[in-house]
């Protein structure tokens, strides 16, 4: 065992299987606490709201004496007992913030959707802190906009300009002063509903002839913002432009797909970069995609899903109830094409929605 490891946000399955890999023992505080996060971590505690997180971190560190810590997302900001391993609180905290965000990559000087006037549409409303994109939103005209702010009252949100283009990812490695691009992901979004644009799986890597400008993007961003350890920059892949959209100071759900495409191990190059070391360039050896699967309906899981691994993860305990929307578990699929990888995800979906019902 190489040291005992902390791993706490609302979401952790991803980076304990990377870590549990990587040889760590692993305790976990998760929101979902699925199935499989109890084969990759020696103790789990469950939390329900993000408030409660602070109270669940001190009472695992009561149970055991930890080496370090990784916040993932809903934890960046978060006093830990024990060291952190990753970016800094003072280093993470612009970048929770989209506002202040938005004012480092002005100051960068690199393509961002810029803040829109007061009464121009269509624009795109993001809520100034929050992850995944599930609240933001394209917005056509004023009384869209009062409806919209309406849902969420008194939460602060910026106004941008709208970037079409293929939503993506890079995927970085930094040590506080220079970073190395790991992969170019695109970036699988819900599509409909309230969270559109809610992040919903990905593809790795993606082909694209704006992939070299991103990662050079990515990189000259990652130095500049002081970060440690796996973070990932978000872009929407324009006509002739990459668009900045903001940077994720932790580990990402691409981890997934980046690990199976380029057989790598994003635990051990966070560990590695955190004490100053990054990662020679890298090849892909395959395709990798991965989607989240939403009930789209009120259901009871009665089926136990766990022989359904490794096409699957994020597994739901039996006896489980799921409200129409809500997420239930991911499917993977992996190839030699980004086809074949694709093809392989839709049959492994099919699959899964058997048991859906």
């Amino acid at each position: 065992m190489k040291g005992r490891v902390l791993v706490a946000g609302f979401t952790t399955r991803h980076v304990a299987e990377s870590a549990s890999r990587a040889g760590y023992e692993v305790c976990s505080i998760d929101h979902f606490c699925d199935q499989d996060l109890s084969w990759y971590t020696r103790d789990r505690i469950r939390f329900e709201d993000l408030s409660d997180l602070p109270g669940a971190i001190a009472q695992m560190c009561e149970r055991y004496v930890f080496d370090f810590a990784i916040a993932t997302s809903g934890a960046e900001d978060i006093s830990f007992p024990v060291p952190l391993c990753g970016t800094p609180r003072e280093r993470v905290e612009p970048l929770l913030d989209k506002l202040s965000m938005q004012q480092f990559f002005e100051k960068l000087g690199v393509p961002v959707p810029r803040i829109a006037a007061d009464g121009q549409y269509p624009i795109m409303a993001k809520p100034c802190r929050g992850a995944g994109g599930w609240r933001n939103a394209v917005i056509p005209d004023a009384a869209a906009e009062k409806a919209w702010a309406s849902l969420y009252p008194e939460i602060p949100y910026i106004r941008q300009e709208v970037a079409k283009g293929i939503p993506a990812s890079v995927c970085c490695v930094a040590n506080g002063t220079a970073a190395r691009a790991i992969a170019v992901n695109e970036q699988v979004l819900r599509g409909e509903g309230e969270s559109a644009y809610g992040f919903s799986g990905s593809i790795t890597p993606f082909d694209h002839p704006l992939a070299p400008e991103m990662i050079a993007l990515a990189e000259t961003i990652v130095a500049a913002s002081g970060c440690m350890g796996t973070l990932g920059i978000d872009f929407v892949a324009g006509e002739k432009t990459p668009y900045v959209i903001e940077v994720n100071p932790r580990f990402q759900g691409t981890l997934d797909t980046v690990e199976a495409a380029y057989g790598c191990n994003l635990f051990q190059y966070h560990m590695d970069a955190c004490a100053g070391t990054i990662p020679e360039k890298s090849h892909a050896h395959q395709y990798a995609a991965r989607r989240i699967l939403f009930a789209d309906r009120d259901f009871t899981l009665t089926d136990n899903l766990k022989d359904l691994a490794p096409v699957i993860a994020d597994i739901p305990w039996p006896g489980t109830f799921f409200e129409e929307g809500q997420a239930v578990t991911s499917v993977s699929g992996t190839g030699p094409t980004r086809n074949a990888a694709q093809k392989a995800l839709d049959k492994n979906i099919s699959t899964v929605r058997q048991y859906m019902r």
